[in-house]
């Protein structure tokens, strides 16, 4: 068992700093076991990329990045079974070589496994559902020590698989995967409001995925990002609702170098390569942003997008880029697209938590009405109350919290601000 220097006890950006006495990284199940089960207070700690407090602990965390990725391809049934603390990437990378692929990628492939499935992380695309959509199979540590196998289709998998952390520690995933596909990704730049508005959803659904990149004010989205599948029946469009193609690679950020992006230019290849906006190799903006995100059902795509549009004076000054994205429906609990197909409202700020924090408020006015529901990793004011009307299965998953973790082990203040409050 390996235990970390007080030092190195911040998140990805630097704006949290892990409250935890102790972070633990065990080497072997057994290890993770015993760590679980003498703790008093525990929660499992991902790939750092939260921007909350949502992973920390006031007891003792447990992070699985030194464990065997033990990766294991079921080639007839579909399947990958993966450590949870594998980062998305090393997966991609790896199911790549043997001819497999993922449905999706994060903006960012370095998150890990575990994490993002928690947290119901996401791509994009109408037809795609986020990433904790591909699992098929949790193997969690208890409170007791014990583990926890649950599969598809158990009473209570779909509550269990955007967890929170709140019933167990995850120890590994088993993920659908499918044959591997290639993908070129295109951007356009100056793309008209207005023309992508009045047929939003023929717009969103012109690729395999769709990325808006906008800071919101003006009459132009700042750049489209398109990835297309080639094997799909339709060509990758050589237009889009009056922008200009690119001809060279582009960051979401302006006037940032692209160097860290993945390839553009309608250059085809790998899904690995081309699903992330972000290569592997690098680590972008790491301790130079923050982030919120609110996810919001299609029927309200437009009126949502508009309402943001109207906060463009409150919200450019503190903002470096936002993005806009779709995703499917599915029947996870807690996920942000339970039962709905949505879109996500994602900004990237500058490092200014206090002035953040003090709009979050103003956002989520406008927003909340709407069924928006915040990213569970990211920055957001809304507390229990106000969060428990958007999702039908909020008590349910409360109730399988008291059955899985009855005194409370895997609490937190995150958890007992968001979920187990009044």
């Amino acid at each position: 068992m390996l235990e970390e220097h007080v030092r190195d006890r911040l998140n990805w950006a630097g704006n949290y700093e892990y409250r935890a006495r102790t972070i633990l990284h065990p080497t072997s199940l057994a290890d993770l076991q015993r760590a679980v089960a003498k703790a008093t207070l525990v929660r499992a700690l991902g790939s750092r990329h939260s921007f909350n407090d949502l992973a920390d602990s006031a007891g003792t965390l447990v992070c699985l990045d030194v464990l065997d990725p033990g990766v294991q391809i079921d080639e007839e049934a579909l399947t990958v079974t993966v450590a949870a603390g594998v980062r998305y990437g090393v997966l991609a990378e790896h199911l790549q070589r043997r001819g497999f692929a993922l449905h999706n990628l994060a903006s960012l492939p370095h998150i890990s496994v575990g994490g993002a499935i928690a947290t119901a992380t996401h791509g994009s695309g109408d037809a795609n559902g986020n990433l904790a959509t591909a699992v098929v199979g949790l193997e969690l540590v208890t409170a007791s020590g014990d583990a926890l196998t649950l599969a598809a289709g158990d009473d209570d998998f779909d509550g269990a698989v955007v967890g929170l952390g709140a019933l167990g520690v995850v120890h590994r995933a088993t993920l659908r995967i499918e044959p591997s596909f290639d993908v070129r990704q295109d951007v356009f730049t100056d793309v008209p409001w207005d023309a992508v508005l009045a047929d939003y959803d023929a717009a969103t659904s012109a690729a395999y995925s769709v990325s808006l990149f906008t800071d919101w004010s003006g009459d132009t989205i700042g750049q489209a990002w398109l990835k297309s599948r080639i094997d799909a029946a339709r060509p990758a469009p050589d237009a889009f609702y009056g922008g200009t193609p690119a001809d060279r690679a582009h960051h979401p950020v302006p006037g940032v170098a692209a160097d860290h992006c993945t390839q553009q230019l309608g250059v085809p290849g790998p899904w690995s390569d081309r699903l992330a906006h972000f290569r592997l190799a690098f680590t972008p903006s790491n301790g130079q942003e923050l982030q919120t995100e609110y996810l919001v059902g299609r029927d309200h795509a437009v009126e949502a997008i508009q309402a943001v549009r109207a906060l463009a004076p409150r919200i450019a000054p503190l903002l470096l880029v936002s993005e806009v994205r779709s995703m499917a429906a599915d029947e996870l609990w807690l996920s942000s697209n339970y039962r709905r197909d949505g879109i996500g409202l994602h900004f990237t700020w500058k490092p200014l938590q206090a002035e953040v924090e003090a709009l979050l408020p103003e956002l989520e006015a406008a927003l909340l009405p709407l069924g928006a529901r915040p990213h569970w990793g990211k920055l957001f004011a809304a507390d229990a109350a106000r969060l428990a009307p958007l999702y039908p299965r909020f008590e349910d998953f409360r109730s399988l919290a008291g059955r899985l973790d009855p005194e409370g082990k895997f609490r937190n203040d995150f958890l007992d601000r968001t979920v187990f409050g009044a």
